[in-house]
């Protein structure tokens, strides 16, 4: 982890809980006053800790009720078709997530839809037209037990 003090600590705590708080607000929460916690903030905005502000939306309230993990496996591990695949879904809206994984599966993607034919849409006209994939697994999610963007500190 890089060097945090405990006030970065929970400047970081206070910005994951609300990343609309005032400068004053968060100044009161962590001991300090306006001037000193606003470089603190920029510090860590300038070291890369925090990397961006968002506003995070609910699925649902969106209409997207289908939550899917798909599990991929390439026909080669090759440097070049690992790239060419992750520049193709980076591309799309329906993938939150991806990883590159290890074990049996090559890459998690989690995707949203709205149903189950806009999932069986997705699946037909986008990933099943990517050259260089041996399978594709999807897992419907049943319901969302945690989320959380928070990281521990």
């Amino acid at each position: 982890m890089p060097n945090l003090d405990a006030i970065d600590r929970k400047i970081l705590a206070a910005l994951q809980a609300d990343g609309r708080i005032t400068m004053q607000e968060l100044a009161d929460q962590v001991g300090l006053s306006v001037s000193p916690c606003h470089r603190r903030v920029k510090l860590l905005e300038n070291r890369g800790v925090i990397s961006r502000y968002t506003a995070q939306v609910d699925q649902k309230a969106l209409g997207l009720h289908v939550s899917v993990f798909i599990s991929i496996k390439l026909t080669r591990q090759k440097e070049e078709d690992l790239t060419r695949f992750a520049k193709a879904i980076s591309k799309w809206d329906e993938v939150l997530e991806c990883y590159l994984m290890t074990g049996n599966r090559d890459y998690l993607l989690r995707v949203v839809a709205t149903d189950l034919a806009a999932y069986e849409n997705f699946l037909k006209t986008k990933l099943t037209r990517l050259d260089g994939i041996a399978s594709i697994e999807s897992s419907f999610a049943l319901s969302q037990v945690k989320y959380s963007i928070a990281l521990p500190l």
